[in-house]
């Protein structure tokens, strides 16, 4: 046996050798170098150091073909040396039983020890060293074929860029300004997109450079990253819309301008996406100036108690735009200022995390969904993020119709460290007669402050056609209350609270009934926090409702719906009746809510407490506010034959409105989440109030009334396929009639 590290030496004196006998030759000539090939590669055998430095055999005649055992022995090329030029080459071809054989070893072990070399070649009648060099040729084989294919994969990687580039480049040329249907102004953005594309370029070599490897070792093909299109999951917000839901015929007519755009729309084509891009960078521009720039754009009220846009300027500032003020739309727009209890950090990913987004702000917004993840950042966070969106923005009330969007988001950190967030209509690609909102840019920007705080200015910038509006809201949404920077920004104040409180450590224990128990904490408000955001979906007058208005009750208008819970583990099983009426009262919000939340004026309005005595067993403070807590009440029932209930409620408030939302709970159920347990599977029918100011204040008498909305969930039938019958409605249509009578009269009561 020849140990290989002699190997080369040995081959270079046999060519030598070879070389000295062609040598005597007085016909050898440079013609015959050239034309034998296997000569070739003998003499460049003492040069190689791996496994190339072996005798190859071309690729073609690898399976049938091989050297002879002598000249193996000698460490040949496998062709006689004959000085004849003209003479055809011989081979001494392995049987096939042979190759079987070593093409089922080489695919447990391609590289065999010398006894196992040993072993196989007395089993199949070789030298060992011819099995040897077989398996030096297959391995040679393998790799060229190995990377044949990558090369393949590579040039078409490579083509289906180009043709991207091109495509992109075709885009941008006969891009038009949606203002004057002249060519786009591209260059005055150029160095933002140009950073996107350098971005993006980097971002596509690191993942198929990591798919290469990922290929090589794991030995599976990689999906091509530019097919994905991030599919995130509902949240379970709707009240009677989700997997636990059933279908529903349509029993009413929707309300003016309802188009579900959600389900309509589709995400953005490739020609789209430049267009998309040039959007994003010019609204960031736009969101930036808007935020800091005051007087003259920016002009106080006489009161000095906000801010208006001045439109004219606005025009003046920022000529390039989404186009005009579309006919009938009316402009609404508003700015705020606030420090938040949250890292600048955690602000981002709430805002650029679709579900996160959707449930801090579940007063605000009934539905979200991405359509498409353009970008997702660079550097493991989010800045140069862009995604496609959906959103519906809602009032919880039925009265005023919700507001559906199409918009991109893109995040962006800028050289002072400040973060921004801004949103922007794409109407005009996938223009809609049924639109009735579209988003100027908007958004926030977000200043790092010490100790986890951080500096919020917030800016909402829309055009909308509110003709839909009940005249009961009239005032509130014509001053830009209702869906205004002002409601963002509190509802994140308070949110970022309540955030804080559930990770709070150091409890007082010094009051009765605060649950200290970090687990139960965390367990408790998760329930409560599901309460609300289904409150909140199932109030408004969102397209995936169907309202249908009872008349001739003497009451307020009362609109319900039906749904069917199946197999939701978070819902009673059976079919839920919802009601929910709104009125004014002339009494300020911040009374009405205090009435409401307090557990000793709720037998005065809670006509299912039977006049029991309401008594809490725990609660978990939310923030700054004593109104904003979570309680676990009892109801002691006056009736000794009644079990007592336990009610699960929250109230929160902040200066644009207020909520007391609650649901009878089991008590074996609530025993497991107040031990830490799983609260998901805790069913809850939720119903409560949503408190808002009428939009009218008084230099004289201060903030004016309030308009309130008072919603029910009713289980009417636990069977799901049983049929809704007219006394479960009319009887649900008496207890809220009785609720808002009783409600009236004790808060006038007061008042008087």
């Amino acid at each position: 046996m020849i140990p290989a590290r002699n190997m080369p030496s040995m081959i270079a004196r046999k060519n030598k050798n070879n070389l000295g006998g062609f040598g005597s030759s007085s016909t050898f000539t440079l013609a015959q170098v050239m034309f034998q090939p296997n000569l070739m590669e003998a003499l460049e055998m003492g040069q190689n150091t791996l496994e190339s430095e072996v005798p190859q055999i071309r690729e073609d005649e690898f399976d049938n073909a091989t050297i002879s055992s002598s000249e193996n022995h000698e460490g040949a090329s496998g062709e006689d040396q004959d000085p004849r030029p003209n003479k055809k080459k011989r081979y001494h071809r392995h049987t096939q039983h042979q190759i079987q054989e070593m093409e089922a070893f080489f695919k447990e072990c391609p590289h065999p020890d010398d006894k196992q070399r040993k072993e196989l070649s007395r089993e199949l009648g070789l030298e060992p060293l011819q099995v040897k060099f077989w398996f030096q040729n297959k391995r040679t084989q393998m790799k060229t074929q190995h990377e044949r294919h990558e090369n393949t994969q590579l040039r078409t990687e490579n083509e289906k860029l180009r043709a991207d580039n091109m495509r992109y480049r075709e885009a941008l040329s006969n891009a038009s300004c949606p203002n004057c249907g002249g060519p786009t102004a591209i260059g005055e953005m150029s160095f933002d997109e140009h950073h996107l594309r350098l971005e993006n370029a980097r971002l596509r070599e690191e993942i198929d450079r990591i798919s290469a490897i990922a290929a090589k070792y794991v030995g599976k093909p990689v999906v091509n990253y530019s097919n994905i299109s991030p599919s995130l999951p509902p949240r379970p917000l709707e009240l009677g819309v989700g997997a636990g839901f059933g279908s529903q015929p349509a029993i009413g007519v929707d309300m003016y301008g309802a188009g579900d755009l959600l389900r309509s729309i589709s995400g953005p084509t490739e020609a789209d996406k430049p267009i998309i891009i040039e959007l994003a960078v010019a609204a960031m521009e736009e969101l930036i100036g808007m935020a800091q720039m005051g007087d003259p754009l920016w002009l106080t009220t006489l009161d000095a108690s906000s801010t208006i846009l001045n439109e004219d300027e606005y025009i003046r500032s920022f000529p390039r735009g989404i186009g005009p003020k579309p006919s009938g739309f009316k402009c609404e727009a508003s700015r705020e200022t606030a420090v938040v209890i949250m890292n600048h950090v955690s602000l981002v990913e709430i805002l650029m995390d679709v579900n996160q987004w959707s449930t801090v702000f579940s007063g605000i917004v009934s539905r979200a969904m991405t359509l498409e993840v353009l970008s997702t950042g660079v550097a493991g966070n989010y800045n140069g993020a862009l995604q496609v969106m959906t959103a519906e923005l809602q009032l919880p009330t039925p009265l005023v119709p919700t507001r559906e969007s199409y918009f991109v988001r893109y995040c962006k950190q800028h050289s002072d460290g400040t973060w921004a967030v801004v949103d922007v209509s794409l109407d005009n690609l996938r223009p809609s007669p049924s639109a009735r909102c579209r988003r100027r840019p908007s958004g926030c920007l977000i200043q790092e402050m010490p100790n986890g705080y951080s500096k919020v200015t917030w800016v909402e910038h829309v055009e909308v056609d509110d003709r839909g509006v009940h005249n009961l809201y009239k005032q509130l949404v014509s001053s830009g209350h209702a869906f205004g920077a002002k409601r963002w920004v509190a509802t994140l104040d308070r949110q970022c609270e309540r955030l804080a409180s559930a990770m709070a450590t150091n409890i007082p224990t010094v009051d009765v009934g605060v649950i200290t128990n970090q687990e139960g904490r965390k367990s408790m408000m998760k329930l409560a926090e599901r309460m609300v955001i289904s409150f909140c979906a199932g109030v408004s007058a969102s397209t995936a409702h169907t309202w249908t208005t009872l008349s001739g009750t003497g009451a307020d208008d009362v609109r319900v719906m039906t749904r069917k819970s199946v197999d939701d583990p978070g819902r009673p099983p059976g079919i839920v009746l919802s009601a929910a009426t709104s009125f004014w009262l002339p009494v300020p919000p911040k009374r009405v809510f205090d009435f409401l939340r307090d557990e000793n004026s709720r037998n005065e309005w809670d006509i299912l407490s039977n006049g029991g005595v309401v008594q809490e067993m725990a609660h978990i403070a939310n923030g700054r506010d004593t109104g904003n807590c979570v309680s676990l009440l009892r109801v002691n029932s006056a009736n000794s034959s009644q079990s007592n209930m336990l009610i699960l409620q929250e109230s929160c408030t902040d200066s644009t409105g207020s909520f007391v939302i609650y649901a009878p709970v089991d008590i074996v159920a609530m025993n497991v989440v107040l031990n830490g347990g799983d609260p998901d599977y805790v069913a809850l029918l939720p119903s409560g109030f949503a408190i808002l100011p009428d939009g009218t204040i008084s230099h004289e008498t201060g903030p004016g009334g309030s308009l309130l909305t008072v919603a029910f969930q009713i289980l009417v039938d636990s069977v799901p396929t049983a049929k809704l019958s007219l006394g479960s409605v009319a009887t649900v249509n008496n207890l809220i009639a009785c609720t808002v009578e009783r409600i009236k009269a004790s808060l006038s009561g007061e008042t008087a």
